[in-house]
């Protein structure tokens, strides 16, 4: 386990569940991504992502798949791609990332709480 950390810190970090609008290949990346627009409802907007899902996902099966994101982390460069927020997810035994999602659909924007 990691150090731990206070509510306060908990709270600061702002989890937003977002529905992925596009999803397109990333061939800047140092390894495979797709960058994704995702829909984070009127008080966020869409953001944009750069996301190493290719093992586990199809650029196709993403679209209206909703996830949880981070999105009060600074933009940041990849490649010739701005990142605006983080896509979470959880990696398997190999090292691949298994997208964090909702089991019910929600609005977009809604907070974790």
């Amino acid at each position: 386990m990691s150090d731990s950390i206070s509510w306060t810190d908990f709270e600061k970090v702002d989890l937003r569940v977002g529905t992925i609008l596009d999803a397109k290949d990333f061939p800047k990346a140092r390894k495979p991504a797709y960058q994704l627009k995702i829909d984070f409802g009127n008080e966020i907007g869409i953001l944009q992502s750069s996301a190493q899902i290719t093992v586990h996902y199809k650029k196709e099966e993403l679209i209206g798949k909703q996830i949880v994101a981070v999105v009060n982390f600074p933009k940041k460069q990849i490649a010739n791609f701005f990142s605006e927020c983080l896509v979470t997810g959880f990696a398997d035994e190999r090292g691949d990332i298994i997208l964090t999602s909702v089991d019910r659909k929600l609005p977009n924007g809604s907070k974790l709480s």
